[in-house]
């Protein structure tokens, strides 16, 4: 197995199979459900090869991976041994907010069918695309069977839901399924035909004919086809119903007895109550959001668009999932996820321009693949791989989605069925029959207007480049001849074998020498590489162009303040000249808490050398030759 080892090391890392409740993933990432969090080594699952980043949001622990996710995430429950792993949020104590808790409904619900669903949404929307261009006519069985092929998971979205739904909450998936397949059965229209018996809630908004009832009864038939609401809210409550008659139902018929009592009381219970109540609440959520919507269309797009990308990164975008295929269902279009559609454009813009722009020859190789799948809409790879990091490319991007959101809703662009990510969406915006209209051409506007802004802010504005360490990494070459050492601070020389610290006084770390320091500053004695930073900023390592290691430890225990009063300049890694800014340090503040400021300069390296010489005695200035090694 290609990701055997991958995923090996982020099982054990989120704390071993058994700190596992479940394990699903989207488009781009692992997502996990931990029994304890705080068991996952974030930092080293990071550092991973394969592994971007770790999110953790809605109660889940995101492990990204990106475009080879599906293949990792059948690797991690190979090696884990995980198929059997129940995905219902019962399973994990953890305590979350109700919103945590909505939102890892929504995305545990939904995630398992997004790539189909995407995937028979793009058949749709190329079945209309080829009507649109007139390729094809209206009548003709090539264009019939491919928006049969594209429309028949919509239609019949409840029976997908009913299994995932289900599933999702801890139940029996086949009895979603079983409850959903009658909330679609076909002998319900003719069951609705003809003069109805009476007329319920007559003269209100859910004004209903009558038609038949069960147990005297009256059933208010509706059209559950592809309605996302009422199967979910009916899954939930089957949940519930199955649980109990598990419990009173002996072992021995538990089997198909349980089901039986269940779907016998759910679909009844679902066409009475759950589906009517559900679905009169599916339209008035979807009239508010339109008329949300309908306020400023184009303030919604700019804050929609540019706001999008940090939904997505914490998982916040599920929120607008279900309002978006329920306002697809009650209404055939959305126009509220039609603003966030190609704001992928902005970021891929974005990523375009870095590429363009760095000679980091790692982060242009990471572009490149970061670039490709934004065009196909995944995202992950270049907000965590690139975007982010550079920090004003992401917010370039943000503000390039927003202005491309903004001019969807100018246009009044809509969704008309869920399709793909990125150029896979564009045929999503061509309504049924009307063919290329000014909306759809929006739309396009919107693609080519997020893609440039997103390329030209990034260019000029987005980030300053740096060469990579491995680029600019010192060649050591070890010299015969001798190596100078200058001054790092202003002061006045004091012999090592006075420094009250037997460490340095006894030269175990190396020879050199010791200054008492004037001013609060370290500066580079030597053309080289900060090899090491401590994370306190007190000490600082550095390797010359000519293989001389040098230390410089400023005061006597100073590590115990834990880095205040001080401030770093440079990090590890960083390659520096003679003369160039370390460290700043505040020289009273640091006496005044009771530490000495006398700052040993060592040679760790000193075996290396016949002699370490001190050049310079009484007072001297930074820069000023300190030592020669020869």
């Amino acid at each position: 197995m290609k990701y055997e080892k991958l995923a090996k090391d982020i099982l054990a890392l989120v704390g071993g199979k058994e700190n596992v409740n479940s394990v699903f993933h989207c488009v781009t990432r692992l997502r996990f459900k931990l029994k304890d969090e705080s068991k996952a080594k974030t930092e080293e699952i990071k550092n991973l090869d394969g592994v971007v980043t770790v999110m953790k949001s809605g109660g889940q622990y995101q492990v990204v991976i990106g475009n080879h996710v599906p293949d990792v995430y059948a690797a991690v429950l190979e090696v884990g041994g995980l198929s059997g792993v129940s995905e219902s949020a019962s399973n994990s104590d953890e305590k979350v907010g109700l919103g945590a808790k909505f939102i890892d409904m929504i995305s545990g619900v939904f995630t398992p069918i997004l790539g189909v669903l995407a995937a028979t949404g793009m058949l749709k929307g190329f079945a209309a695309l080829i009507l649109a261009l007139h390729w094809v006519e209206a009548t003709s069985g090539t264009y019939n069977l491919l928006n049969i092929a594209g429309d028949g998971l919509f239609t019949f979205l409840p029976i997908f839901l009913g299994y995932t739904a289900m599933k999702k909450f801890g139940g029996t998936p086949f009895i979603g399924m079983a409850i959903a397949a009658a909330l679609v059965h076909p002998g319900l229209t003719a069951l609705s035909a003809g003069k109805p018996l009476y007329t319920l809630f007559k003269g209100t908004l859910f004004q209903s004919d009558i038609h038949i009832t069960f147990l005297g009864i009256p059933v208010i038939l509706m059209s559950y086809a592809s309605s996302v609401i009422p199967i979910v809210l009916a899954a939930f409550f089957a949940v519930k119903v199955e649980k109990g008659f598990k419990k009173i139902v002996p072992d021995v018929v538990k089997a198909f007895l349980v089901p039986f009592l269940t779907i016998m009381v759910m679909v009844p219970l679902t066409f009475l109550v759950i589906g009517p109540i559900a679905t009169w609440a599916g339209s008035l959520l979807g009239a508010a959001t339109i008329w949300i919507y309908q306020l400023s269309p184009i303030a919604a797009g700019l804050i929609l668009g540019g706001f999008w990308q940090v939904f997505v990164m914490f998982g916040l975008h599920w929120g607008l999932v279900p309002i978006a295929m329920n306002n697809i269902t009650t209404m055939h279009y959305d126009p509220v996820l039609a603003t966030v559609t190609f704001v992928s454009f902005a970021q891929t813009g974005a990523v375009l321009g870095v590429l363009l722009k760095t000679k980091n020859k790692k982060l242009k190789s990471l572009s490149i693949p970061a670039f490709i799948s934004g065009i196909f809409g995944v995202t992950e790879p270049a907000i965590y791989g690139i975007t982010l990091p550079l920090k004003k490319p992401f917010i370039m991007s943000c503000i390039a989605g927003g202005i491309g959101g903004g001019i969807i809703g100018a246009f009044g662009s809509k969704l008309w069925m869920f399709g793909g990510m990125g150029i896979f969406a564009i045929p999503s915006f061509i309504k049924p029959g009307a063919g290329l209209d000014m909306a759809f051409w929006g739309a396009m506007i919107a693609i080519v207007v997020s893609f440039v802004l997103g390329f030209i802010f990034t260019y000029l504005f987005g980030f300053k480049d740096t060469v990579s360490k491995e680029e600019t990494k010192v060649e050591v070459i070890k010299q015969d001849g001798p190596v100078a050492v200058v001054s790092p601070i202003k002061g006045e020389i004091v012999p090592l074998s006075e420094v009250k610290d037997e460490v340095f006084s006894s030269e175990a770390m190396g020879k050199g020498v010791a200054i008492n320091p004037s001013e609060g500053k370290v500066f580079s004695p030597v053309n080289g590489e900060v090899t090491l930073m401590f994370k306190t900023k007190h000490a600082i390592g550095l390797t010359s162009e000519d293989g001389a290691q040098i230390l410089i430890h400023v005061g006597m225990d100073t590590v115990e303040l834990e880095g205040k009063y001080f401030t770093a300049h440079v990090n590890q890694g960083d390659i520096v000249k003679a003369g160039d800014l370390l460290v700043e340090f505040d020289v009273e503040a640091i006496k005044a808490a009771g530490y000495q400021v006398v700052t040993p300069i060592v040679v760790t390296n000193t075996p290396d050398y016949q002699e370490v010489k001190v050049l310079q005695a009484g007072k001297v200035d930074k820069n000023e030759e300190l030592l020669v090694l020869v």
